[in-house]
């Protein structure tokens, strides 16, 4: 039988190439995102090879996020791996400069988000007694850099959600997992820069940084383990990272 993902945040990034290498790998998708045009390129792309259904949804919507898990088909009920992927990054800023819509765009989106798609999704993994869930966090949720505040914050509350999760739901047999990328070359910086492009290519210029499908490979190698191996907390880094603020730039 084929697993079912469910992926957050699909339609670009680590989420698309997530989506593209289980696709690869005969898992069956459920891709979520606000961008329709981008869903929709992407299902006509993919459901080629497996089948694929799409969500158009803000996971930081309550509401939406509840209406949308509940109108899956019944062919795609079952959900069997959930990639909490969206996130974002708003503003590089000392926290008393900071905006205060910037902080609430990464809380609602970096942690509710998280927690609302997450508990949609519960109760049917725990009745079966199965389930994987996969945490994209960051090594900002392992240390905190200058200007990074709140988005650190909140990618450390991703970091204790994870270990949360994974202590409550260890006695319904649901495996819990969390990735914590270093510098990743997607559409993170020109979202935190606003549009700047320029700033944002610099942030990876003189260096070879991760790509998403790094990100991706690592997610499809965690998942395919044995059932009775968990890979609870991954910290990746492009080999010119040592942490947060140092890079071997040439």
């Amino acid at each position: 039988m084929k697993l079912t993902a469910f992926i957050t945040g699909a339609t670009s990034g680590i989420g698309e190439a997530t989506a593209k290498i289980f696709a690869k790998n005969n898992i069956r998708l459920i891709l979520c995102g606000r961008r329709l045009d981008r869903l929709e390129s992407l299902q006509k792309e993919l459901s080629i090879i497996t089948d694929v259904t799409i969500l158009q949804f803000d996971v930081s919507n309550r509401a939406a996020v509840e209406k949308a898990v509940a109108s899956l088909s019944e062919n795609f009920k079952q959900i069997d791996i959930l990639i909490n992927n969206a996130g974002n990054a708003h503003g590089l800023s000392t926290i008393q400069e900071g905006s205060l819509d910037d902080w609430d765009a990464m809380l609602d989106i970096n942690v509710k988000g998280l927690l609302y798609v997450s508990k949609a999704i519960f109760p049917q993994m725990i009745e079966r007694n199965n389930g994987f869930i996969v945490n994209i966090g960051s090594i900002a949720g392992k240390e905190v850099y200058p200007n990074g505040n709140v988005y650190c914050a909140s990618k450390h509350a991703v970091n204790a959600l994870n270990k949360s999760m994974r202590i409550d739901l260890n006695k319904h047999n649901i495996r819990v997992s969390a990735i914590h990328p270093g510098a990743v070359e997607t559409e993170f910086s020109e979202v935190r820069f606003k549009g700047d492009s320029k700033k944002a290519a610099a942030v990876y210029s003189g260096y070879k940084a991760l790509q998403a499908e790094d990100i991706a490979d690592i997610i499809h190698f965690v998942v395919t383990r044995p059932y009775h191996v968990n890979i609870e907390d991954l910290v990746v880094y492009p080999t010119a990272q040592a942490s947060a603020t140092i890079l071997n730039k040439e």
